[in-house]
């Protein structure tokens, strides 16, 4: 194809995908990647991917799955079975009246059905209110449908939790949704169920939506994990988001799901139907065995992120000019640089090309994470202190 034919295809790109932005995480492990390529050593702390295998039985359900022959099509919601199994859990563990099947549509992962959920809800011209710094879909989908995204800036001061007043005062007549992220990435923030109650008489006061991801639920350390759905009414008007890939360390299978009411679901499942058509059957037999199997390995892996997140908070904190509050849940340290550098980007671009650690800048996720760094601490204890180590040599020779 020559260059000529490469520029008029660009110059018929649709005019959406100018709002469209990438998500970090993967650039930087595409550049990780190529400096091991040319035999650098990297500490790899940029994705936020549980570096444990995903449990035994869960993979040998995956693989008698595909000896039993599901290889094939499923309904694009996902397999009754799976659904039903879903619906099950998710009552019992967030202690709520119990879902049915038809409020869950199973997704190739969480961002899919992120996806397909907001563009199901989104007009041009709707609000979409959502905490800053945040994982990049949220702000993406709605730009990319015409709606308004209005970031509510996350504070350290308030261990990241939400601004109350903050978000009230955000609210218009244009709000649709409010997306809330407990456990929080990239921070490791955790809204109180205070604050859950609070975001709640507020739904409930303007009538907008909430999208609540619950990807992290089960990786939680000091307070007890809390769902807006335990509060009355609230069901009707929640889109939950959760799935396999951060409690089983089952990424690549990818596999996630939504809960929300029955006449919202089917809507989704119309998207799911028009864009991935359905999720690979044999990878929803194994979450079947992830929900209905022993907990032991989720109990354990989540025992060691602790460990790991006490070992990296303390090893930030021993760094000059360097302070690091301590994560209540998720698997990401996010680190105050800005006695150092407020341009971010270029420290983790420093600390990767020069140090060989690779982590990301904390306005990746948005303006209020300029001045910050995240680190997945979901690596081996032996990955953190040599990440540590590589960065109190090489930090003293940043220069802005």
């Amino acid at each position: 194809m020559t260059t000529t034919a490469v520029s008029h295809i660009a110059d018929h790109l649709c005019e959406a995908i100018s709002r469209l932005g990438s998500e970090s995480a993967f650039e930087v492990l595409a550049r990780a990647r190529a400096l091991e390529a040319a035999g650098r050593a990297i500490v790899h702390m940029e994705i936020g991917e549980p570096d444990f295998d995903t449990p035994a039985h869960i993979k040998a359900a995956g693989i008698a799955a595909i000896e039993e022959n599901f290889s094939h099509y499923s309904p694009s919601a996902g397999i009754p079975d799976l659904r039903d199994t879903v619906a099950a859990y998710a009552s019992r563990f967030r202690g709520v009246e119990p879902w049915t099947r038809d409020n869950v549509v199973i997704s190739p992962g969480a961002k899919p059905v992120i996806w397909n959920t907001l563009s199901v809800l989104l007009d041009p011209g709707d609000e979409l209110i959502y905490a800053d710094p945040a994982y990049p879909a949220y702000a993406a989908a709605a730009g990319y449908l015409g709606a308004k995204p209005v970031p509510v800036p996350l504070r350290e001061s308030k261990n990241w939790r939400l601004d109350l007043d903050e978000l009230a005062a955000k609210i218009t007549n244009r709000t649709k949704i409010v997306v809330i992220t407990s456990p929080h990435n990239p921070t490791g923030g955790v809204l109180t169920r205070d604050d859950l109650g609070v975001i709640a008489e507020l739904a409930e006061h303007h009538g907008f939506l909430i999208l609540a991801d619950e990807i992290y639920s089960r990786n939680i350390y000091g307070p007890e994990f809390a769902s807006i759905t335990q509060f009355a009414g609230l069901r009707e008007r929640t889109i939950v988001v959760d799935g396999f890939s951060k409690a089983y360390a089952m990424t690549g299978w990818r596999l996630g799901y939504a809960i929300a009411p029955a006449k919202l679901a089917r809507a989704i499942t119309l998207f799911a139907n028009n864009t991935y058509s359905c999720t690979a059957t044999f990878v929803q037999r194994a979450g079947i065995a992830a929900l209905t199997g022993p907990d032991d390995a989720v109990v354990q892996m989540n025992e060691t992120f602790r460990t790991r997140r006490d070992a990296i908070v303390a090893g930030l904190n021993e760094i000059p000019n360097v302070s690091c509050t301590l994560p209540e849940g998720a698997f990401y340290a996010f680190p105050n640089i800005s006695k150092i550098t407020h341009d971010d980007k270029k420290l983790a671009s420093f600390l990767l090309e020069e140090a060989g650690v690779a982590c990301l800048g904390g306005s990746c996720f948005g303006a209020a994470g300029a001045g910050y760094l995240r680190f997945s601490y979901a690596a081996s204890l032996e990955a953190i202190h040599s990440a540590l180590a590589r960065m109190k040599e090489h930090l003293p020779r940043y220069r802005d």
